[in-house]
């Protein structure tokens, strides 16, 4: 692959300029912003404006698996991957359902962490502990997959100049770096430039492959012609599938810890519904868009096995960037916006999982009277190792990006229960919430551990939320009307 437009000299030094302004920005935004508090290091403060949110919301739904491992997906499934909108989309509905109640009531309890929530709400400390346990879990399956995701882009943009290992090193030293110096207010700037020159760099992406096919017509022509199976009705198995993973990732995504601490971080109520509405135009923007990519890949690049289709996007880049001088500079644009695209969602799920682990753990239960100070220094320590050991675990990734995506929201939709009814219903008791989590994750987790599922196409981790909720539900309502209280209010 080394007559690749951006092997050699260009791709390195096109990875180097990003690098450089993400530290700068890092540099200023820890002069810029108050980091010795946990609530300024970890949450800006509550400061974040309209557009920061959004950018910051967008970089943390679209991460590198949406950029980078989802045309693959549609290149290997066909018209059935379609699905990505709509379960996008679904992300926006439950963010609307419960996001703007749970502002309100962090901005008057001066919450940090999502399991503050569950801590005021229920009172309970194993449910407290079992809510961290499946948070941070999910946020190492996230880190994980976004550090795939880097080594897969970089190498695959760069024709294999860069070596997957050395990419993922690479960056992963520029993220430590400037999200230690700015905590989420650097986070959330360097989003702001990754998601502008994404969303420009992939309209023009679309705008080249669709020149490259000679036009949609004649790419649904011989996708018909020469792979019918990837355009046909799907099995009725393939239909229910679609609709579960609409419901599982609709629900798991938007109680990302990280997606709760950008709901924390808004400066107004407002703020935050502003952000949200324009964040509902994102699925056909930005998913619809490399769905369409990952088509015209099967014309563009026939015959790809699994492992060379994960390097699709960077192989139809660089056909693009070779057309003429303007693609080639808007391919410069995407190339670098799908690297800080992937670290920028790296970098969330990594400031996440430390301000749990400090907060959470070592400031409840280790420490309880370390200053704000020492809780952000343990943070920012944790979050390191955490990243290097899972550094180990990237250098032979377990499956696809998609896999390790699925295999993610088993264990964190379980966490939907506690914050949206725990929101919205007054009667949920403590121990049927602790309990009703701990069945669903165990019968989500065992099910993946043993390879059962899916179940009639219902994925496990839904199996598991469907035995969670009744748990909850029923367990609740026998509770209170026999007048037992385990919980606290729920407060309005």
């Amino acid at each position: 692959m080394n007559d690749l437009i951006f092997a050699g000299p260009s791709g390195i030094a096109i990875l180097c300029a990003y690098a450089v302004v993400m530290l700068l920005i890092g540099w200023y935004a820890g002069r810029s912003g108050n980091t010795g508090t946990a609530r300024g290091y970890f949450t800006a403060g509550g400061g974040l404006g309209m557009v920061t949110l959004f950018f910051t919301l967008y970089a943390t739904q679209y991460s590198g698996n949406s950029v980078v491992g989802y045309p693959p997906q549609a290149y290997r499934e066909g018209f059935l991957w379609w699905q990505s909108v709509p379960f996008m989309i679904a992300v926006i509905a439950v963010y609307l359902l419960f996001a703007p109640r749970l502002y309100v009531l962090a901005k008057q309890k001066g919450f940090v962490t999502p399991t503050d929530f569950v801590r005021d709400r229920f009172g309970s400390t194993r449910l407290s502990l079992l809510t961290i346990a499946l948070m941070l879990w999910g946020l190492g399956n996230y880190v994980l997959e976004q550090l795939v995701a880097m080594g897969h882009g970089i190498a695959g943009l760069t024709g294999e100049t860069i070596p997957y290992e050395i990419g993922v090193i690479g960056f992963i030293v520029v993220m430590l770096a400037y999200s230690w110096t700015g905590g989420m207010r650097a986070i959330a700037m360097t989003d702001v430039m990754q998601g502008t020159a994404m969303l420009v760099g992939i309209g023009a992406l679309l705008a080249g492959a669709v020149y490259l096919t000679g036009g949609l017509g004649t790419l649904t022509t011989y996708l018909a012609e020469t792979s019918p199976e990837l355009v046909g009705v799907p099995e009725t198995a393939d239909a229910v599938n679609w609709f579960a993973m609409i419901v599982m990732i609709g629900f798991g995504a938007a109680v990302y810890p990280h997606a709760i601490q950008r709901v924390y971080s808004a400066r107004s109520e407002r703020t935050l519904k502003r952000s949200l509405a324009f964040m509902a135009w994102m699925p056909l923007v930005t998913t619809g868009v490399v769905f369409v990519v990952g088509i015209a890949g099967i014309q563009l690049f026939p015959g790809l096995d699994t492992a060379a289709s994960e390097q699709l996007v960077g192989l139809i880049a660089n056909e693009v960037a070779a057309t003429n001088v303007l693609f080639y500079l808007l391919m410069i644009l995407l190339f670098g916006g799908i690297v800080c695209a992937i670290v920028s969602t790296a970098d969330s799920a990594v400031l996440a999982f430390s301000s749990v682990v400090s907060s959470d753990l070592y400031g409840r239960y280790i420490a309880p009277g370390a200053s704000d100070r020492r809780k952000v220094v343990v943070g920012k320590l944790v979050g390191v190792a955490m990243v290097f050991g899972l550094l180990a675990i990237a250098w032979n990734p377990p499956g696809t990006l998609f896999s390790i995506f699925v295999l993610k929201f088993e264990l964190i939709v379980q966490l939907a229960p506690v914050f949206i009814l725990g929101l919205y219903w007054k009667r949920m008791a403590a121990g049927p919430t602790f309990w009703g989590m701990l069945v669903g994750a165990l019968v989500a987790g065992g099910a993946t551990l043993i390879g059962w599922g899916p179940f009639y196409g219902v994925p496990a981790g839904l199996v598991g939320l469907a035995a969670n909720v009744t748990i909850v539900v029923i367990g609740s309502l026998l509770l209170t009307r026999d007048g037992v209280r385990d919980d606290v209010p729920a407060t309005r």
